[in-house]
């Protein structure tokens, strides 16, 4: 994908293309007559990608129109800021299966932006069943991962209603089927003479999958895990994406990086630590409720979801004893935490140092075809993709530190996978367990 530039070949593609159109314009006019109008058109290079037009509320160009650009375009982006953060927090109000849906959402919006990228340089070709494909791949991912979330985390409701058990039984099976159905769709969609292109652009829906799909996927298994570790991250990246741009703005001299000449190191150093007391205070807050720190299980009894536990050790207050440098500087022996909240700096150092990449990333592939922003779709922030882009380099992160430092065996999801085994396959595991337990002294040896 890397290779497509902003007329969607290189030019040596071009005139590779141009050299294999001369040649097969010798074959003969039989051939020729035969050919479609999509085979018999030369290749003379997609148009460029259309840049979308400046969708600012007329009510908010009116009122900033004595401003200068500068600071037209900082209030429009705060407005709409605050905007965005008051929606957020009544989602999470809504729940966290409210949440997964917007997550779904974020994700199909995010590949559409991608795609009709991708569709901009193709549609001069003619060429069939793009889109098609493309969203038909999304569909099957989809249905991949769904698939395999519902039966990882709610077993017990997948052994309960027969209709899911057997589609949980067979699910790699469907799942298989279904994306070799399209991937025969696409080796019969080959058009002559524009076989490379094809293939490019099956590899651009692919890697956007890769990209979107899976690292959305994630992040529901983040909020599955609890809605702190969800909403902690998120907030962290949103955090230092406000305050990076706040210091920028105001104190902002020394340039970063040169794919984002606006990024300045003022601004990365100022975010950075402004995240990190963010992270702390937040975490702070949200882990003394258990809507937030319970993850996310079926009630079979009430045959709802629910968000509702027993706080596990790291949302409880704990004394830790501080370096004597610190102790003399403050005067207090210990200082009580949540250890979730020393967790909180690993996640809000990596949404400041590393995060900001997934931007940088963005930034050098939007330069490639030469357009300022995914979309429109959010006055004076671009498309869902810009907002989004560390979000997803961040999910990944924080689903890599649960399962290495956090996750550990739940005995929860054991007994579920044993009571959905057969009656003899339970009597077995319950005898080796006896035993086991038995020879450990755990249990008194029983008279035969």
């Amino acid at each position: 994908m890397t290779e497509l530039r902003h007329r969607g070949t290189t030019e040596n593609d071009l005139q590779h293309q141009q050299s294999e159109d001369k040649g097969s314009e010798n074959e003969g006019k039989a051939e020729k007559d035969g050919a479609s109008d999509s085979e018999s058109k030369p290749d003379t290079g997609p148009p460029g990608v259309p840049v979308p037009a400046d969708d600012t509320p007329e009510v908010l160009n009116k009122a900033l129109s004595g401003l200068s650009s500068r600071w037209k375009n900082w209030w429009v982006r705060g407005i709409l800021t605050l905007a965005m953060i008051s929606f957020f927090f009544f989602i999470i109000y809504l729940g966290p299966m409210v949440l997964m849906l917007i997550v779904l959402c974020v994700q199909i919006k995010c590949f559409q932006e991608i795609i009709h990228i991708g569709y901009s340089v193709y549609h001069s070709y003619h060429l069939p069943w793009f889109r098609t494909l493309s969203w038909y791949f999304l569909l099957c991912v989809n249905y991949f991962f769904y698939g395999e979330t519902v039966t990882d985390y709610f077993s017990n409701l997948v052994q309960r209603e027969e209709p899911l058990r057997i589609l949980s039984k067979y699910h790699r099976l469907i799942s298989f089927a279904m994306y070799l159905t399209g991937f025969c769709m696409f080796v019969l969609s080959l058009v002559k003479k524009h076989y490379r292109l094809q293939f490019y652009m099956f590899g651009w829906t692919h890697v956007t999958l890769l990209i979107v799909v899976t690292q959305s996927h994630l992040i529901i298994h983040n909020l599955f895990e609890g809605m702190i570790w969800f909403i902690v991250p998120i907030s962290c990246v949103i955090c230092n994406d406000i305050m990076a741009y706040m210091f920028g703005f105001f104190f902002g001299r020394t340039p970063l990086i040169k794919l984002s000449p606006k990024k300045t190191w003022e601004g990365f150093i100022g975010g950075f630590f402004s995240t990190v007391v963010f992270g702390i205070l937040l975490s702070y807050v949200m882990a003394g409720y258990s809507f937030f720190v319970c993850p996310v299980e079926f009630n079979s009894d009430r045959n709802s979801f629910e968000v509702d536990c027993e706080p596990s050790d790291l949302f409880q207050l704990q004394d830790y004893a501080l370096p004597a440098a610190l102790e003399s500087l403050t005067g207090w022996p210990t200082l009580r935490l949540y250890p979730f909240q020393i967790h909180s700096i690993s996640l809000s150092a990596f949404a400041s140092l590393m995060g900001p990449f997934g931007g940088f990333f963005a930034s050098g592939f939007k330069r490639a075809f030469k357009i300022k922003d995914f979309a429109n779709t959010i006055p004076g922030h671009g498309g869902i993709m810009d907002r989004f882009d560390c979000q997803y380099l961040m999910a990944t992160f924080v689903n890599v530190y649960i399962a290495s430092f956090i996750r550990g065996p739940n005995p929860a999801k054991v007994v579920q996978q044993l009571l959905a085994l057969r009656l003899d396959q339970q009597l077995h595991i319950f005898n080796s367990l006896k035993t086991h337990l038995t020879e450990r002294g755990l249990l008194e040896e029983e008279e035969d």
